[in-house]
């Protein structure tokens, strides 16, 4: 019998404020490297939540959605496999974080030109593709109504 198909459901928050992008470093086997905000969704919570708190637990931020940026299936290097709830929040102002996670070390604010030009330890090709994304829709994305969510 075929062993069934169980990707981890991971939800990644794109901040964006007055040109910049959010990321957090956090240590992987390791290796500092950069990631949206991001984690996996847990029992009983929405996917809008889950977002929601991982972006709370590691930034500090209380943020408000605007929208849904893409659904992404991906396989790591290592054989993991994720579906990855991927939106966007807009910050009139940028702010400070602190994280309330301790493997977050630290939130930076990036360019998308310092994202493309520097090397970065990225946490997955996804940091970019969903940046890109975020931008090609930011006028027309969409919306958070797509997500319905129903616990029995």
């Amino acid at each position: 019998m075929m062993q069934r198909y169980r990707p981890n459901t991971t939800v990644a928050c794109v901040i964006h404020s007055q040109g910049q992008f959010l990321l957090v470093e956090e240590i992987i086997n390791g290796k500092h490297c950069f990631n949206q905000p991001a984690g996996h969704l847990e029992a009983n919570e929405s996917i809008e939540q889950a977002c929601l708190r991982e972006v709370f637990e590691e930034t500090g931020l209380k943020v408000t959605l605007s929208g849904l940026i893409k659904v992404y299936q991906f396989t790591a290097q290592d054989g993991t496999a994720f579906v990855r709830f991927t939106f966007a929040a807009e910050l009139a102002m940028q702010q400070s974080c602190v994280p309330n996670d301790p493997a977050i070390k630290a939130c930076h604010w990036f360019s998308y030109e310092q994202l493309k030009q520097n090397n970065l330890q990225l946490r997955s090709p996804l940091v970019c593709q969903s940046i890109d994304d975020y931008l090609l829709q930011a006028d027309n994305m969409p919306p958070l109504s797509l997500l319905s969510s129903a616990f029995l």
